[in-house]
């Protein structure tokens, strides 16, 4: 018997759905399974999908899911939405992907689609095209984490904190509220075109009404770790201002350590600046946290069944100097990591404003699709044992920086308290 090329399209779309990852072997032997049967209707179509798709549900969970109504739905939509041209088959089944991750209410454990984990490694690697802006929420809103130095955003004034409440772009043909979207959809929508406008309406503390503000996208290439040495109160100091954790980071960051280390005799100590640092990689924020502490835990990550200690590794080589740290609400994630060790390690102290507040680890699942998944797979817990999660690191020294002066009055305050 025949097996029609909606049913063959139908299972493949099954297997896709439910057993991303597995061997293709194993997907090749479920397929001749079926081969010769030919469900003519929609219920039978629905119930022999929903079966194919139960056996590949781990045996535990086998007679807890039931996916009848996941077919039933589609059988539906397929047959009667008003514009089938929509109805597409790879779509839907990433927006199903989607919609599971989403289910946890967790922010930060997404489903990418191929196109959108591409673009996340590409972010990693320290280029794209964009207006310059990490992601994040504050208390469920969508939220500007940290505007990137000299990006469209920054230029066009958006800051760290804002609230981003409404994105319209003409272009596109959108203008809507913020308020129920994704990271990933943000993102899509957000970036554009290079040279095409998007205007954002920001809530920001302390505004009275929200603001609106229109950025002409552009290339962003993010800058990792950069060095300088100023001079102020008749004493030299080494500035690093470290934006990212990324795959830049190591390079950039052994050569800024060795010009440390030829002016080690002229210096008074070292200002560790991650004023809006998002985060990155997770081992990044140890090696980092690693050229300060000789012996020490940097990070403990409690997963589901495993507590583990990240203890201090690598030369030190920046040991023994004299270090504060300055952070605001856009120092985020492995830039907290750096911060808290340091601080509870070294006894160093905090300068600026309270950290933005992430604490928890994601793990980033290459999938067989070509997409990928990212997956809190535990918190973590700073040396002093604190979890920071939505809550922030508190300074030790609050210095809000003036806007309306050229002076960098964080930075001056740090090299003041070296």
């Amino acid at each position: 018997m025949k097996v029609s090329l909606s049913t063959v399209r139908e299972v493949i779309i099954s297997l896709l759905l439910i057993i991303l990852g597995s061997f293709a072997q194993y997907r090749f032997n479920l397929v001749q399974k079926v081969v010769g049967y030919a469900p003519n209707s929609i219920t039978e179509r629905s119930s022999t999908l929903s079966k194919i798709a139960n056996s590949q549900v781990p045996e535990s969970r086998q007679e807890e899911v039931d996916f009848s109504t996941f077919w039933e739905v589609w059988s539906y939509l397929e047959r009667d939405y008003i514009e089938p041209e929509k109805v597409q088959a790879d779509e839907m089944v990433d927006g199903a992907i989607s919609g599971m991750t989403a289910a946890l209410g967790d922010p930060y454990t997404v489903y990418l689609p191929p196109e959108d984990n591409e673009r996340s490694g590409q972010d990693l690697a320290g280029a794209f095209y964009g207006v310059g802006i990490e992601l994040g929420y504050i208390e469920g809103i969508l939220a500007v984490i940290a505007p990137l130095e000299d990006s469209p955003a920054d230029v066009a004034g958006v800051q760290a904190g804002d609230l981003i409440v409404n994105v319209a772009d003409e272009q596109k043909g959108i203008d809507e509220e913020s308020a129920e979207w994704s990271l990933d959809k943000a993102v899509d929508v957000i970036r554009g075109p290079k040279g095409s406008p998007v205007t954002l309406t920001l809530v920001r503390e302390g505004a009275t009404e929200p603001l609106e503000i229109t950025i002409n996208r552009g290339e962003i290439v993010v800058k990792s770790a950069e060095l300088e040495f100023v001079e102020s109160n008749g004493k030299t100091v080494a500035h690093i201002q470290l934006s990212r954790f990324g795959e830049r980071t190591n390079g950039e960051w052994d050569q800024l350590v060795n010009q440390i280390l030829v002016r080690r005799p002229d210096i008074a100590g070292i200002v560790l600046d991650m004023r809006n640092n998002p985060g990155g990689f997770f081992d990044g924020a140890i090696d980092v946290a690693s050229e300060f502490i000789e012996d020490g835990v940097v990070v403990t990550q409690k997963g589901q069944f495993v507590e583990q200690d990240f203890k201090a590794q690598g030369q030190a080589r920046l040991k023994n100097i004299p270090i504060e740290v300055l952070v605001n609400r856009g120092s985020a994630s492995a830039s907290e990591i750096v911060a808290g060790a340091l601080r509870d390690e070294l006894g160093a102290q905090l300068i600026g404003e309270k950290t933005f507040g992430k604490g928890t680890v994601q793990d980033r699942r290459e999938l067989s699709n070509g997409g990928g998944l990212h997956v809190t797979i535990a918190r973590w817990l700073l040396p002093a044992g604190d979890w920071i999660h939505e809550e922030g690191i508190p300074v030790d020294v609050e210095v809000k920086d003036d806007p309306e002066t050229e002076e960098d009055e964080q930075l001056l305050k740090a090299i003041e308290v070296i």
